[in-house]
């Protein structure tokens, strides 16, 4: 009862709070955006004139293209001007875009680049990263990265109620890097077939920023405050003089060869093996340089990375992210109203069953822009799997249209058909969602506004005669991301049968309230500490008849990021949980948690060291109140780079509980060893093992980039069982030798 008492005096006051910046916001979401005062010329090849692509932007044709120089700070004092200086030049020609840049360098002996795989986070080193928004519409943009050593990276960026950034996509695109007395510079090649855009649109949302490592230096061209930055296309500057762009006939055809060799049993079962060779092909076609096409025939996803291995102490299924690129590439499109989990869609319900893979036998996609309209279009079939499941059909549909100058609504629909089932009919989803934002609240302010709902069918038997709002969520959101002030609001509400057929609903049957307020000031008259944090996070989860089933209270007393970037948090929490049902937490019957209520108390301390160092430390310890008892977490994470492309790094998770009936612990140990010989081959190794399943796994992975989109990839699998006295004994193995070829037209 004391706990609904809070939650009634908070409900009160947040919801006064609520109205008034609602009203706010929606008499000012059509506004436009900041306005803009950064503008790059892009210069047009004429004809003889052609770039020497070596890393080097010193040849006549690159100096007499005026440079942009105009840089601030971000961090560490905001609209400081640079330590070091950048200039950077663009120019294109019928087929590709063109970018140059030196970036300067009083001390080029203490560049940091440790790393060279495609895509691999550089938080550790020297970076320069652009966007380009090519609709201009202040809502989408392509992301790039270099660092010294070479390394590309590139993703897909949308924001809304929040920001949705997909790095899984991979372009077609080449950088040369060059280090020198001077620092460092690049030269890039963007195809425009890489790109989709408005041809009939010379003026292109674009912006850059540089990251200093060994400074923690952080400048950006055009949004240098800290509440906007380069992953807000809102706040870029303008890339004019596009003309004449040609992505030639938009045809791409990628087939695939492969041949993979299983092995099953062990010791005491007999063991068996075969060999299986396969070939599929994916074909995309550019209908409009807006709209793309693909069709994909006999997919496979041998070369995908492996989940990391979780145990699950909680009443819920666990969430693994999707990774297999076929899903991922074009992914944003599908977002919807991610900040609240609703998850209509969830790709991972296509092709996969318990985690393991279900063949797939091809489908179609439609990804792009018509209009001022987002559209996304996927239809899948999978073949029998081989625990018997009958061949499925899925279709997922996306429409999103623009409205003011950063707001939107859209709608999602999903389909999933089973050929033998009897007992279903097609289980059918739709959804809507409303996104109103601006960045011109109270002056210069960002303000968010988010309200969605998803139905479906009553497809399943167990579902006959249910509600209509027991199979629906809804809810919404407001959102004030700013620095150094940042602070949300969200209720919703997920009916007691919501259940999409292709979606994930970890939890439902509750109502929630959920206010969070963090206050991040820069330190900019230390030397020492470059940013304070402090934070106090409420969470009221009701059952829908309004009776508590958890709340929590999260407080950050401090936060620290030091000049170096090193980082120490930590939070005090209290936890009350009413638990309905019996819960088996190992599930096999050891240690069952009775019906009750729960009230807990506890603390969590976290330390992450600088990223930019040879050894880094990331360490986590937690310690609160478990149900009957107690729980103490230990996760820690070191790695090591000896070599420039080399990162080692070992983790442990430790889960020691205490409870009235028993004790017990649960452990993970995870080594993944990356040996990178150049931004084009690479090598890892990921070895797991957890002492509840007794299961261990190594997944080891090859792969040659003999040029962007021609790809080879060399994967071995093994699994074993710990048995008692016997030790470790093989399960099953498998390698697989992968082989694409990308053909464009």
């Amino acid at each position: 009862m004391q706990a609904l008492l809070y939650a009634d005096i908070y409900t009160v006051r947040i919801s006064r709070s609520f109205v008034v910046a609602v009203l706010l916001g929606l008499s000012s979401f059509g506004l436009k955006g900041q306005s803009v005062d950064k503008v790059i010329q892009g210069y047009r090849l004429q004809p003889g004139e052609e770039l020497q692509l070596d890393g080097y932007v010193n040849e006549d044709i690159w100096l007499k293209i005026p440079a942009i120089s105009d840089f601030l700070m971000q961090e560490p004092i905001e609209g400081g001007q640079p330590t070091e200086r950048t200039e950077i030049r663009i120019a294109y020609d019928e087929n590709n875009l063109y970018i140059g840049a030196i970036l300067f360098d009083s001390d080029p002996d203490g560049i940091k680049g440790f790393q060279r795989r495609w895509d691999q986070s550089l938080a550790t080193d020297d970076r320069f990263m652009w966007i380009l928004d090519t609709y201009n519409d202040q809502r989408n943009a392509y992301f790039f990265e270099v660092n010294p050593e070479g390394l590309m990276g590139d993703g897909l960026l949308r924001t809304g109620q929040g920001i949705a950034f997909n790095k899984s996509w991979n372009g077609i695109w080449r950088a040369w890097v060059k280090k020198g007395d001077y620092g460092w510079s690049v030269e890039i090649k963007i195809p425009w077939r890489t790109l989709n855009f408005d041809p009939a649109n010379d003026t292109w949302g674009i912006n850059f920023q540089r990251t200093i490592r060994r400074k923690n230096e952080e400048l950006l061209w055009a949004g240098h405050r800290r509440n906007q930055g380069l992953f807000r296309p809102q706040n870029a500057g303008q890339l004019e003089g596009i003309r004449e762009a040609s992505q030639g006939l938009g045809l791409e055809v990628i087939p695939y060869a492969i041949g993979t060799n299983r092995t099953a049993g062990n010791n005491e079962t007999e063991r068996t093996a075969e060999f299986v060779p396969n070939a599929g092909f994916d074909v995309q076609y550019s209908i409009t340089p807006n709209l793309r096409a693909g069709l994909t025939y006999n997919t496979d996803f041998a070369e995908t990375e492996v989940d990391d291995r979780q145990v699950n102490l909680t009443r819920f299924p666990l969430f693994f992210p999707e990774r297999r690129a076929f899903f991922l590439e074009g992914a944003s499109v599908f977002n919807f109203a991610p900040s609240s989990a609703p998850n209509p869609f969830f790709s991972r319900r296509i092709g996969l069953e318990e985690g393991q893979p279900i063949p797939v036998f091809g489908g179609g996609r439609l990804i792009g822009r018509i209009g001022n309209n987002d559209v996304g279009f996927i239809h899948m079939r999978t073949r029998e799997s081989e625990s018997g499941r009958s061949p499925e059909d899925f279709t997922v549909a996306r429409f999103s249209r623009n409205i003011g100058s950063e707001s939107s609504f859209g709608f999602i629909y999903t389909r999933r058909s089973s050929d033998d089932e009897p007992d279903f009919v097609d289980r059918h989803t739709l959804g809507a969602d409303l996104e109103l934002s601006t960045s011109k609240f109270l002056g210069n302010k960002n303000l968010q506004f988010q309200a969605f709902m998803v139905y479906h069918n009553e497809a399943m038997p167990e579902l006959n005669d249910t509600e209509f709002w027991d199979r629906t969520v809804r809810g919404m959101r407001i959102n004030f991301p700013n620095q150094p002030w940042d602070w949300h609001v969200s209720y919703r509400e997920f009916g007691t049968d919501y259940d999409p057929a292709v979606g994930f609903a970890p939890r439902v049957g509750f109502r929630r309230l959920q206010p969070t307020i963090t206050y991040n000031p820069l330190v900019e008259s230390s030397g020492f500490i470059r940013e304070l944090s402090w934070q106090y996070n409420f969470e009221y989860l009701m059952d829908m008849d309004f009776s508590p089933l958890t709340v929590n209270n999260t407080i950050r007393p401090i936060g620290i990021r030091l000049e170096t970037g090193d980082q120490l948090t930590t939070e005090l929490r209290h936890n009350y949980e009413f638990l309905d049902f019996n819960f088996d937490i190992l599930r096999d019957g050891q240690f069952v948690i009775p019906i009750g209520d729960y009230v807990n108390y506890g603390y969590n301390v976290r330390f992450n060291s600088a990223s930019w160092r040879r050894v880094t430390t990331n360490l986590t310890y937690s310690n609160i109140g478990f149900w009957t008892g107690r729980r103490e977490d230990i996760v820690a994470n070191i790695t090591t780079r000896p070599f420039i492309g080399v990162n080692l790094t070992t983790q442990w998770q430790y889960n020691n509980v205490q409870l009235l009936e028993g004790s017990f612990d649960a452990q993970i140990y995870r080594f993944i060893g990356m040996i990178d010989l150049s931004p084009w081959v690479s090598l890892n190794l990921n070895v797991q093992y957890d002492n509840v399943t007794k299961l261990m796994g190594m997944n080891n992975r090859l792969v040659w980039i003999i040029n962007p989109g021609n790809n080879i990839f060399l994967v071995y699998n093994h699994n074993w069982r710990h048995f008692g006295d016997d030790g470790l004994l093989s399960l099953q193995t498998e390698t697989a030798f992968k082989i694409n070829y990308t053909h464009r037209f």
